[in-house]
């Protein structure tokens, strides 16, 4: 797979990674490997970042979309997002908040088909 495919899968920047990993193909054999003993490169990433933005949105609680509205354009360390979750600023408040509210709903809608489903199964 190309690199950035194996960044994506792996959680982490792909410009951050050694040359050697940007500029040859993974093969799966070698995802499992990097997946199941990561070297110290892939484990210091993991760690302090700089994290992707799927990452960075995902340890703040909040969408990706989330990010951007906040003026989140650039991965952050791990040092960064820590600070931001110590003082939320308002913008990430309000973003966690409607977060929240989103998987509320997604959860209320899939229960509610969930239950659509058995009641129907008992009709017949």
């Amino acid at each position: 797979m190309k690199p950035a495919t194996a960044a994506k899968k792996l959680g982490i920047y792909l410009p951050a990674t050694p040359q050697e990993f940007q500029d040859s193909a993974v093969t799966r054999a070698e995802f499992a490997e990097l997946q199941a003993n990561p070297p110290e490169w892939l484990a210091e990433l993991r760690r302090t970042g700089p994290h992707p933005r799927p990452v960075v949105a995902q340890k703040l609680n909040i969408s990706i979309a989330g990010l951007t509205r906040g003026g989140i354009t650039e991965p952050l360390t791990t040092a960064e997002i820590a600070a931001l979750l110590a003082a939320p600023p308002q913008w990430l408040v309000v973003e966690r908040a409607t977060h929240a509210a989103v998987r509320s709903e997604a959860k209320r809608v899939k229960d509610a088909k969930k239950d659509a489903k058995k009641a129907e199964g008992k009709k017949t």
